[in-house]
């Protein structure tokens, strides 16, 4: 075989090796930053697969110019023109390739707008939440700082409620004493004024029969004890002044 169509064959299978994995480099660099990547190409950087791709289209432009440049050189007519048109094919492709490639390219681009944009929305949605968490826990500071507030004021209450209590009880026990304690001097002066007064109704009613019993006596006996009756009399006035006093006294 010639060495011209060794080298034309050659160059057609490098050039479909390097069409292919580029296209599968395309391929990957259109679904970089979809829901559903492989973990081979979650792996792989939108960089990397750029850089991979951009190679190969560097490759195909030159297996594309060692076609053009061996495509004269082949030994016949027919070999040339169906060169030719491969050549045409290949350029239609790589055109193709290119616009493929700018395609994914603002996909992706798209695609890592609205994730910034998402991002940005995550971003102010987490600040707001931060912000009323904020302002939560103000709240929340100013509610314990008031129940502390009551709690102290509930416990002065309490306490002053107690002694209130205590104060009660010790102006009850006071009010029973001294009532107890006037009622008990009520009594003694009250029994002490009754068995006064008993005393001398008995001294007088002892004396009122002293003297009627006298009067029943013979005249003799009343005139000889007129003398006697007299100084019982005096003695019984002598009795009742004293007697007197101290009931006075007593009163």
């Amino acid at each position: 075989m010639d060495k011209v169509v060794e080298e034309v064959e050659k160059v057609k299978k490098e050039w479909n090796e390097a069409y292919s994995k580029t296209q599968d480099q395309i391929k990957a660099i259109g679904e970089y930053g979809k829901s559903g990547r492989s973990k081979e190409d979650e792996n792989n950087s939108l960089s990397r697969l750029n850089g991979i791709a951009q190679d190969g289209l560097a490759l195909l432009s030159s297996l594309h110019f060692n076609l053009d440049l061996h495509a004269p050189q082949l030994p016949t007519q027919q070999e040339v023109d169906s060169a030719t048109e491969l050549l045409q094919s290949w350029k239609t492709l790589t055109q193709k390739t290119k616009a493929g490639m700018t395609s994914a390219a603002e996909s992706i681009t798209e695609s890592l707008r609205r994730t910034r944009q998402l991002m940005v929305q995550e971003v102010e949605r987490n600040t707001s939440t931060l912000m009323t968490l904020d302002e939560s826990t103000g709240v929340l500071t100013k509610a314990e700082s008031e129940y502390k507030g009551h709690r102290s004021l509930l416990t002065r209450t309490r306490n002053l409620l107690s002694t209130m209590q205590r104060q009660d009880i010790i102006d009850r026990v006071i009010l029973g004493v001294g009532f107890l304690l006037f009622s008990l001097a009520v009594l003694y002066v009250v029994s002490k004024r009754i068995g006064i007064l008993t005393l001398q109704r008995k001294v007088t009613g002892a004396i009122k029969a002293g003297m009627m019993g006298q009067a029943e006596l013979r005249p003799q006996a009343v005139a000889e004890d007129i003398n006697l009756h007299q100084v019982r009399v005096d003695h019984v006035h002598n009795m009742q002044a004293p007697l007197e006093q101290l009931i006075h006294d007593e009163l």
